[in-house]
């Protein structure tokens, strides 16, 4: 049985505080923004919030020095970042593509002069402000936002970068997978997921495992929502599978399902910005923060459970029979796919 995670070699942190999406809003980013005297540097996979070009135009024109990385495109090959990356250019804003190591950057990170990071699952668009479930940790740990920093300059000046991975922070393509299974392993009475997409056989049977130890485990899912046809195979057949080896399952009802979360003993969190993929783990730019804060764990678990008590129990279908996937599920957006 693996330790508590509190004698492990983790450096976690209580300066943190949680944003959640919808509930805080496009406002709770834009006054982190405007408390930026020097320096505001982001990278972000989706860009289209009018109000946070707007903090980031107000920064600029106050002497901040602002750089941003924008993804320049899906794996599907849309483009969404063009029209942000024209018009942010056009204000003078230092704006780049995100480094071409990696097929996509689906990091979502924001760093305020050298005083605290935002590390999220939300990316900075209005759809993730008002219609979908998604939290983001802000933290003023000086060597996580050392960190952040680090990583930001080494995308941005092509370079390799070599985390360190004992301040609590979770990178790809590093050691995303391990550090997952890692905290999973380390569950001994619950385990709460809220995660829409299952395409890795690692965490899958990290999972599983835990169940069979006797963790009880829920997960909320999204459905079919948001998952691609390439995903939906591996997505239903992890449920089908979970499901039978006793993990409560619902679908989340209501918002969108966009949050990624692992929640441990009710004391410890893993959130950020990958899903539960090959590729998340593997090949792309992805990043995400955990947390022994009491502040952030407390309205984590009063979210997921609120978000719990709303959601039906939920029954993967076949994935090989196509006639029986929408059943019970919202309306398609075709704006919302999950990378």
């Amino acid at each position: 049985m693996p330790s508590p995670f509190w004698m492990t070699d983790l450096v976690l942190n209580h300066h943190q505080q949680l944003l959640v999406m919808p509930e805080d809003g496009a406002q709770a980013v834009v006054e982190l923004i405007d408390q930026a005297q020097e320096h505001l540097r982001i990278k972000q996979f989706k860009l289209q919030s009018e109000a946070i070009e707007q903090a980031l135009l107000r920064a600029h024109q106050r002497g901040v020095t602002v750089r941003v990385m924008l993804n320049p495109h899906t794996s599907g090959g849309d483009r969404w970042n063009d029209e942000a990356f024209a018009l942010l250019q056009g204000w003078g804003i230092d704006v780049a593509w995100t480094s071409e190591a990696f097929p996509v950057t689906h990091e979502k990170s924001l760093v305020v002069d050298r005083s605290c990071a935002l590390v999220a699952t939300f990316n900075l668009s209005d759809k993730y402000f008002t219609e979908t479930r998604d939290y983001g940790v802000v933290s003023y740990s000086p060597a996580l936002v050392e960190q952040v920093i680090a990583g930001f300059e080494a995308d941005w000046n092509r370079e390799f970068f070599h985390p360190d991975l004992a301040v609590g922070l979770v990178w790809s393509s590093v050691h995303s997978r391990g550090q997952m299974a890692r905290i999973i392993d380390l569950a001994n009475t619950s385990l709460w997921i809220q995660h829409p997409k299952f395409v890795d056989a690692v965490i899958l049977e990290r999972i599983i495992s835990a169940r069979e130890r006797g963790v009880k485990v829920r997960l909320l899912c999204g459905g079919k929502r948001g998952i691609s046809d390439w995903d939906i195979y591996d997505t239903f057949s992890s449920f089908r599978v979970m499901e039978r080896f006793g993990v409560k399952i619902r679908r989340q009802k209501d918002l969108k399902l966009h949050a990624k979360l692992m929640l441990v003993d009710g004391v410890f969190a893993q959130t950020g910005s990958m899903n539960i993929d090959r590729s998340a783990f593997d090949v792309r730019r992805e990043l995400g923060i955990e947390s022994d804060s009491p502040a952030v764990v407390e309205r984590l678990k009063a979210t997921f459970q609120a978000d719990w008590d709303l959601a039906k129990k939920y029954h993967a279908p076949d994935p090989l029979d196509p006639s029986l996937h929408d059943q019970g599920e919202m309306p398609p957006d075709p704006h919302f796919v999950h990378e």
